[in-house]
């Protein structure tokens, strides 16, 4: 009798502390690669919650917080949650949420699966391991594997590539929304070393690859040499031939995903001949 009562506090014990252990060990993954936030998540309700930031931008999508409303954009999709209620809304109609969100050391923890599902991926839990996976981007009916950026310095360049659909996606639609057709700069050059005052100058190049890493689309960024305050800066359509205006706020947008890529390990240097 003694043994089938320790045996039956054991299996109750196990239960109830089975989801604990398995939110602390757990690991979550974005097209295969393990991403880690400073505040862990946890399982609530039967739920997976996760710092919505974390989440939010490794699925490529921007995040705005005032006040208990935090507001989620990527491309055409709007989704804003608020503290304390299970009804978020996307693109202006009400959704319910299988779990409320809350604060949990400074950060708003947000049911995983509708944050990912909300955002075209679908989710897998095995073993531990969440893998979310976001939905193949397709570019001229082609799927992009990558994108290469290539940045020139005075002595070199450094070319990475990104391997991640939901980033990719994202810096794409910001390109898209480019501004009119202007004419090509008086000067410009993609050649640091040669570059004179008044001079637009190549900072950046970026091809979206396909399976076989030929190049779909090209973008290159251009911004005039010596400019005050936020550098004025112009987009070369590659593959159109066509010059665009652009902005600075987009060109920050755009590195700021690449930065958060290399942070969470989505970033492979391809080749570095920067000294």
């Amino acid at each position: 009798m003694k043994k089938v009562l320790t045996g039956i506090i054991a299996a109750l014990i196990l239960s109830i502390s089975s989801p604990a252990y398995a939110a602390a060990n757990m690991q979550i993954k974005v097209e295969g690669i393990t991403i880690a936030s400073d505040v862990k998540p946890e399982i609530k309700h039967n739920r997976t919650m996760v710092p919505l930031r974390f989440i939010s931008e490794n699925l490529g999508a921007k995040v705005n917080w005032s006040g208990s409303k935090v507001t989620l954009v990527k491309n055409d999709m709007q989704v804003i949650l608020k503290l304390k209620s299970n009804t978020a809304v996307k693109n202006g109609k009400p959704a319910l949420l299988d779990a409320t969100p809350y604060i949990k050391n400074n950060r708003i923890m947000v049911p995983l699966r509708f944050i990912a599902e909300t955002f075209n991926c679908s989710v897998e839990f095995r073993n531990s391991t969440v893998s979310v996976e976001p939905a193949p981007f397709v570019l001229d009916s082609v799927t992009v594997k990558a994108l290469q950026h290539e940045v020139y310095y005075t002595m070199g360049s450094i070319v990475k590539q990104m391997n991640v659909s939901s980033y990719n996606e994202a810096i794409y639609h910001i390109f898209e929304n480019k501004g009119s057709k202007v004419n090509a700069p008086a000067r410009y050059t993609s050649s640091v070393i040669e570059l004179t005052p008044g001079d637009y100058y190549m900072s950046g190049q970026f091809d979206f690859l396909d399976q076989k890493g030929n190049s779909i689309k090209r973008f290159n960024l251009y911004t005039l040499s010596q400019s005050k305050g936020n550098p004025d800066v112009m987009l070369y359509d590659a593959t159109e031939n066509q010059w665009y205006s652009f902005t600075y706020s987009a060109v920050q947008s755009i590195y700021q995903f690449i930065d958060t890529a290399g942070q969470n390990g989505f970033l492979t240097t391809i080749s570095d001949t920067n000294p």
